[in-house]
């Protein structure tokens, strides 16, 4: 297993996880709007900015195949997902372990928007929810999340 930066030719290989996973997992939690704006808001723009400056991380199996990705932006950690094939064998846990490493070496609070798959496993990673959050999206369908902390 590897985790590293990605580089700008790895653009579409971030978009194709995220897109993936969100395609897979989110529809038994969201309703399509909710699903849409997720979609819309993991842009190749969106992520291609966020290479750009360095952000992005990619994790390879130890094949070399591209198994998850996640954003970090100062104390903050975004754009988390591991396909689903790499999900619940340790794939997520390094990225977030990886994740939370860096930020401790800058902040003392770790701040995420948690989905609604994955707020468990924030719970159990020691996130505490500091806010719930909604937004109206398309065709009227509601968009809930958390947004958690963690001291470090």
């Amino acid at each position: 297993m590897e985790i590293r930066k990605a580089g700008p030719d790895e653009l579409e290989t971030i978009r194709n996880i995220t897109h993936t996973t969100i395609n897979a997992i989110y529809p038994k939690y969201y309703p399509k709007g909710a699903v849409d704006f997720f979609l819309a808001h993991h842009s190749i723009r969106n992520i291609e900015d966020d290479i750009a400056a360095g952000k992005v991380f990619l994790l390879l199996d130890d094949d070399g195949k591209a198994a998850g990705t996640i954003t970090i932006d100062g104390n903050d950690i975004g754009r988390f997902f591991v396909l689903p094939e790499y999900q619940g064998k340790g794939f997520g846990g390094a990225l977030m372990s990886h994740a939370e490493e860096m930020i401790a070496k800058k902040y003392s609070q770790i701040v995420l928007s948690s989905s609604l798959p994955a707020k468990a496993i924030y719970m159990k990673k020691g996130y505490i929810s500091a806010d719930y959050n909604i937004i109206e999206t398309e065709n009227g369908d509601f968009l809930c999340f958390d947004t958690m902390i963690k001291n470090v």
